[in-house]
């Protein structure tokens, strides 16, 4: 169990330090059983912190992200979380302002992220495989970017499935009433 811990503790270290020596404006810790993101990296990243546009944590296990990270990353424009346990986004989230895509799949949303509606840039965000019921039909038509919204797989209500075609003026994707999302 140690050896592993130190195997992935090394994997990670060695990812952000390939990130500060290259310049890159990549960060990629995926599959690295993150349960929370290493406050240590905010220390070794804070002089590229802003150059950093693309971040993926996907498929670790975090349950949260901290206001820290939202605000110490601000320059992000994607951000990919898919494959967690994440079931709520910080109110710090409203500091990416020049976020183009988020991806949220496969984690345990119960509630639409609705601070996401307030971020001018935000072009496409992708929640299928979650547990969403309501969409705030009226906040997404008025986001000025927004393109696409990826929603397959949610227990949608019926209103939304009703209210949401006339109204918005971006690709919407659904799942049939009651398809369930196909096994792993």
């Amino acid at each position: 169990m140690l050896k592993k811990m130190g195997e992935a503790v090394a994997r990670v270290a060695r990812k952000v330090n390939e990130t500060v020596e290259s310049g890159s404006d990549t960060l990629d810790l995926a599959e690295c059983k993150l349960v929370s993101f290493p406050i240590g990296i905010y220390k070794v990243l804070r002089n590229v912190s802003g150059q950093i546009h693309l971040i993926t944590l996907a498929n670790n296990e975090l349950k949260s992200l901290t206001s820290k990270f939202m605000t110490t990353f601000s320059q992000l424009r994607e951000l990919r979380l898919e494959g967690n346990f994440l079931h709520r986004l910080p109110s710090e989230v409203s500091a990416l302002q020049h976020l183009k895509a988020i991806d949220l799949s496969r984690n345990q949303f119960q509630d639409f992220p609705e601070q996401l509606t307030a971020l001018p840039a935000l072009e496409t965000i992708n929640l299928e495989e979650n547990e969403i019921v309501d969409v705030p039909v009226e906040k997404l038509a008025a986001m000025p970017a927004l393109r696409s919204i990826n929603l397959r797989f949610n227990p949608l209500n019926a209103e939304v499935r009703v209210i949401a075609p006339p109204l918005i003026k971006f690709d919407m994707l659904m799942s049939p009433d009651g398809a369930r999302a196909p096994l792993p």
